[in-house]
């Protein structure tokens, strides 16, 4: 899990809120167990911080609801970023001094040393036992994955969820890197077709894969 410096119930807020998109301080409430009160508490001194912000909803009835969601120093508090801006500053550098294509054939190397690591950790297990571990690994690098099965009757697919983009400074300044982490799930799942459902470039909160055994 990815540590903030800030108190666990601080930091438990965020990961909802980095996981929702956005939400009301009754649904915090309701999704930590703790009191509508104190999460508002919390939730004041979190905006003070700078790391949260809220849009007012107009409701039919009452006064208006407030809507919470990360700011992007929030969502920067979740992120192991000093990586990302050493590996974003080398990148820079090597465009600089070799050229953009040669940025373009480091990218894809790592992908497919990524791709060959995660083949040896998976080892040959079921489907479903490959992926869990798959997760499991993303996890272990901070994005916070999580998997859900689909069932259709005659596939086996799986959605593969990832609330936090551990490279996202690279993936803003160099979005290729994107497409060649969506090889290198083919690559590592060579049984699967694997299409992308979400993207957190294209604004949205997630990044999504659709699994599916061919």
């Amino acid at each position: 899990m990815t540590t903030t410096g800030l108190p666990s119930t601080k930091q438990n807020i965020l990961q909802s809120l980095l996981k929702q998109g956005q939400a009301t301080a009754q649904q915090l409430a309701k999704d930590l167990s703790i009191s509508t009160q104190a999460v508002r508490r919390h939730l004041s001194e979190l905006e003070t911080d700078g790391l949260i912000e809220y849009q007012s909803v107009q409701q039919k009835m009452g006064r208006p609801q407030h809507l919470y969601h990360l700011s992007s120093e929030g969502r920067d508090r979740l992120s192991p970023q000093k990586y990302s801006q050493f590996a974003v500053s080398f990148l820079d550098t090597l465009a600089e001094t070799a050229g953009e294509e040669q940025v373009s054939l480091v990218l894809e190397k790592q992908w497919q040393r990524k791709a060959a690591e995660y083949r040896d950790r998976l080892g040959q297990g079921t489907l479903t036992q490959r992926i869990a571990k798959l997760v499991q690994l993303r996890k272990e690098e901070g994005y916070m994955a999580e998997l859900h099965h689909v069932s259709p009757k005659k596939k086996q697919q799986f959605i593969l969820v990832e609330h936090n983009c551990a490279i996202s400074e690279v993936a803003e300044s160099y979005p290729s890197v994107c497409g060649h982490e969506l090889e290198m799930f083919a690559a590592v799942l060579p049984d699967c077709t694997v299409e992308r459902t979400h993207w957190i470039n294209d604004g949205e909160h997630r990044c999504g894969y659709l699994i599916e055994k061919k």
